[in-house]
């Protein structure tokens, strides 16, 4: 049973193969902001967090599934796409991509608490059938120091880290010391629930340990 990860995230792929899946990658070719943008236009008002992190993980999935199986008729396994966006204050948050915008969050994140949402789609693909999906949504609260120093916020900004992960932090790598609890499935936070994957999978039929 093959695993594609619709997803170039080095996060994503380490936390796969920490679970004991090899998976294959894939990028996806979505236009992220144009699909969120015409769905909130055909809706009439903006998505909420945990339904722009849906609508966008099957899009990847959605287009990694379609792809492998026109360049790759054998391919018997699952497609995997993934999205996350971080809430703090009524404010939704992507990846920063500037030293200050990232800066300017931070300030905002000391001391204080916000949810990760992270959608989820599975699609389950073999040859001479039709793609099956199994999608959810899991949140995480996560928790942020209230003694972060100004300085420790610029030096871990300087080291580029922040810059292109959704909400501007990590807990499994450099962010991870400035964070003081999460509720909620932890590997979440890292970039895919392994306990929905889990729970996915087996909704299509595949046991989560014969894909080790």
């Amino acid at each position: 049973m093959r695993v594609l990860l619709a997803s170039t995230s080095p996060a994503r792929l380490a936390l796969l193969r920490q679970a004991g899946i090899e998976p294959l990658t894939s990028s996806p070719l979505v236009d992220e902001d144009a699909v969120a943008a015409a769905a909130e236009q055909e809706r009439g008002s903006a998505l909420a967090p945990d339904e722009v992190v849906l609508l966008l993980a099957r899009a990847k999935a959605a287009d990694v599934a379609g792809r492998v199986a026109t360049e790759d008729p054998t391919f018997d396994g699952l497609v995997v796409g993934g999205d996350s966006m971080f809430a703090l204050g009524g404010q939704v948050y992507g990846k920063p991509y500037t030293a200050e915008e990232a800066t300017r969050r931070w300030f905002e994140m000391r001391g204080a608490t916000g949810v990760l949402h992270s959608g989820h789609s599975v699609i389950r693909v073999r040859p001479g059938a039709d793609p099956v999906e199994a999608t959810a949504v899991a949140e995480a609260a996560v928790t942020f120091a209230a003694d972060i120093t100004d300085e420790e916020i610029a030096a871990y900004v300087a080291s580029e880290e922040p810059l292109h992960v959704a909400g501007a932090f990590t807990v499994d790598s450099l962010g991870g010391p400035f964070i003081t609890r999460v509720d909620g499935d932890p590997s979440t936070v890292v970039g895919m629930s392994l306990s929905t994957l889990r729970r996915l999978t087996s909704e299509l039929g595949v046991r989560w340990t014969d894909l080790w």
